[in-house]
């Protein structure tokens, strides 16, 4: 995303998330946990918005994405969202839709690396919320269901079609999608939904220390290293490399790498500056 921006000034006021910051990690918690943090309108445009920002200033290296109360997210509210569409034209459905995808798209394109802290539910958009993250660090009653289809709609939401399937296979993107079945944690381990699986009640802890370890790291490396894994999906092998070979071409003429070299010779641990 440009780190270019037009008159609008950043605020910190974020109505339907509550959002903090230390020492380059942001922590952005879905707050509604007395409707097991289902999205609003609101919710959503939060997030496609502070994603945006934090995109272009710079000063997030990491960022953990949680869920406040007895789960992660339950997906879209019933009342709020669903019985609201029932009454909208087509234009303004493909708007909503939209802006839905755009949030996806915001936590794939970010500059830095998204980890979900899950426990409990993370359900429709919840659970395409978390497979849109780099890292998905869960507890034991983490569950997954898609449940798209479970209302009559596409299973295919918000990207979901794209990237379940690069994520765990088309067979099990099959399945979950078309069926819309819950999928606990021993199952979403076993078949690389989730990258890390703690102790009960340990999932917000372990992310914020891989959140930690993120934003210690060479910040630069790492953005382009998520750029690639996105960008890489669909090309041929050919421009895959090519891209690759570019990007490090870029890379060792940055600090970054210079410090590495220093650091080595000095027998000392670098000190990452993310350029």
């Amino acid at each position: 995303m440009s780190p270019f921006t037009g008159s609008a000034a950043r605020t910190s006021d974020w109505e339907h998330l509550r959002v903090k910051f230390s020492e380059g990690v942001a922590t952005v918690t879905l707050a509604r946990p007395e409707k097991l943090n289902a999205l609003t309108f609101g919710a959503y445009a939060d997030l496609r918005d502070l994603l945006a920002e934090l995109s272009r200033e710079r000063s997030v290296r990491a960022l953990v994405l949680a869920g406040e109360g007895r789960g992660f997210c339950s997906g879209g509210d019933v009342d709020e969202i669903i019985g609201v569409t029932l009454s909208m034209n087509t234009a303004e459905l493909l708007d909503f839709n939209r802006m839905t995808g755009q949030v996806v798209r915001a936590v794939r394109e970010c500059p830095f690396p998204v980890i979900a802290a899950l426990h409990g539910v993370a359900a429709g958009a919840g659970a395409v919320l978390a497979l849109a993250a780099d890292f998905r660090v869960a507890d034991p009653t983490a569950r997954f269901a898609f449940l798209f289809t479970r209302v009559g709609l596409s299973g295919g939401d918000m990207g979901a079609a794209y990237l379940l399937p690069r994520v765990v296979g088309l067979g099990h993107a099959t399945r979950l999608l078309m069926l819309g079945d819950p999928v606990r944690a021993p199952e979403a381990e076993r078949i690389g939904l989730i990258s890390q699986l703690t102790e009960e009640g340990l999932a917000d802890e372990a992310a914020q220390t891989l959140a930690r370890r993120l934003a210690d790291g060479p910040a630069l490396a790492y953005a382009q290293t998520k750029t690639l894994l996105t960008a890489e999906l669909d090309m041929p092998l050919a421009a895959a490399v090519e891209l690759d070979a570019s990007t490090q071409a870029l890379l060792m003429n940055g600090e970054d790498y210079a410090e590495f070299h220093a650091a080595f010779t000095e027998k000392r641990p670098p000190k990452w500056r993310g350029r």
